[in-house]
């Protein structure tokens, strides 16, 4: 998104708010370096992200917001979250007109307004927060209203087989609920996950379907040969991790296997064919063991 402000009796196109972007060092000054972008728009990098070896000309990467006192500003730290993304946040403090988070800014939290809101906000508890800028301040804003930003009312982007990134935000009997490539909502079935899982994690999982009913079911193994492929691959990484020796064999139990390699039985099963026919490996009383 660009904002405009009045500059030399005229407006311009000023840098995006909310994004992480390469600008150029323009000027110095006693309080930091200007950076500029394309167009000659400046934003201040203050001296606490400046090194005494940058000079005029030379290229940073920063992330642009308003400071406190609403000035355009850059920062070389990472922000947890940028412009149309949503991510895990927590709840730093809160007054009368809202909540503030800690979105990795040194001085300065995002803001969360009480129209924004949605449920009780605690302090010191994580929300899976959208963000955007405010078409009218062009301030990074924060909501946990997500029904404008993420829903499955028109499922384009995401395809059966498609690798995408998730965000794990609740928990049920049945799975995780996941928010999808920060724009859909999916599902990640427990039967079907052999490793451990935290609200907040951001991870990759694989589209399995989607269904009729607009609803994403994932997986976090591929499927198919690739999958089988892959977690061959990881098989031979633990038993070369475990000394060239894995104590595992088709008589071991799921749990067993889930502990040691985070797979089901019937997918080790199938990846320790696949290093056997290649002579990767081969089987012994004690297990597996890394072929000579």
């Amino acid at each position: 998104m660009f904002c405009l402000f009045l500059h030399q009796n005229k407006y311009h196109a000023i840098m995006k708010v909310g994004e992480i972007q390469t600008l150029t060092v323009n000027r110095l000054s006693d309080y930091g370096l200007y950076l500029a972008d394309e167009e000659g728009n400046e934003a201040l990098l203050p001296n606490r992200y400046v090194s005494l070896s940058q000079k005029v000309g030379d290229s940073v990467e920063v992330f642009i917001y308003h400071d406190s006192e609403d000035r355009i500003t850059a920062t070389t730290d990472t922000p947890t979250i940028t412009a149309g993304k949503v991510a895990w946040m927590k709840v730093v403090d809160k007054n009368i007109h809202g909540a503030f988070l800690d979105w990795g800014i040194a001085g300065k939290d995002l803001f969360l307004p009480n129209r924004n809101q949605q449920g009780g906000i605690v302090i010191g508890n994580h929300y899976p927060i959208y963000m955007y800028v405010d078409d009218i301040t062009g301030r990074c804003v924060a909501t946990n209203k997500l029904r404008s930003f993420v829903n499955n009312d028109d499922i384009v982007t995401v395809a059966k087989g498609q690798q995408v990134d998730v965000l794990v935000v609740s928990e049920s009997p049945i799975g995780y609920r996941v928010i999808v490539e920060n724009r859909h909502w999916g599902m990640l079935y427990k039967n079907q996950i052999f490793r451990p899982l935290s609200l907040g994690e951001r991870t990759t999982a694989y589209v399995v379907k989607v269904t009729e009913e607009r609803r994403i079911d994932l997986s976090l193994q591929r499927r198919g040969y690739t999958q089988v492929k892959d977690s061959a691959e990881q098989l031979y990484d633990a038993i070369v991790a475990a000394g060239g020796e894995l104590p595992l064999c088709d008589n071991s139990t799921p749990e067993q296997i889930q502990q040691a390699l985070q797979m089901s039985k019937k997918l080790f099963k199938r990846s320790l064919g696949v290093l056997m026919s290649h002579n990767r490996v081969v089987v012994t009383d004690k297990g597996i063991k890394i072929a000579k």
